[in-house]
């Protein structure tokens, strides 16, 4: 048995970028940022940033193009993998890719503090209220 499954709580990169694909089936690419610190050898506290290509489909990517913008918090649960590609310059590339499966919002869309975040479920897109997290709700 194997088991293949991300959860990421990051800010997005970009925003979202709504298709179709030939048969009519949404789909939505954006990236996500993390961050993390840690304390080089010199003991100074560093900021690690690890980029990540998130898809959404189906209701889920129609609700994200719709909601989500750059900047915005969001947490997403997927499947990930690892991609090679050769850039312009014929440099061998590689990215984190997310097939992502869940999706909440964090936050506001307008930034105010009283915000209540939502969730697009993988069963249709419906939406429900779900508990804010803080950084002590997250086990790592």
């Amino acid at each position: 048995m194997s088991f293949n499954k991300i959860i990421l709580v990051g800010n997005l990169g970009r925003d979202p970028e709504l298709r179709y694909t030939p048969q009519g089936t949404p789909v939505c690419s954006f990236t996500v940022a993390t961050n993390e610190k840690r304390k080089d050898r010199s003991g100074e506290t560093q900021d690690i940033t690890t980029w990540f290509r998130v898809t959404l489909w189906g209701r889920q990517a129609e609700t994200a193009s719709q909601y989500l913008t750059k900047g915005r918090p969001v947490y997403i649960e997927g499947r990930l993998r690892l991609e090679e590609y050769t850039d312009r310059d014929g440099n061998k590339r590689q990215s984190l890719e997310v097939n992502a499966t869940d999706i909440h919002f964090i936050g506001s869309s307008r930034g105010d503090e009283q915000s209540v975040p939502q969730r697009a479920a993988a069963g249709g897109g419906q939406m429900s209220n779900e508990p804010e997290l803080s950084d002590d709700d997250i086990p790592f």
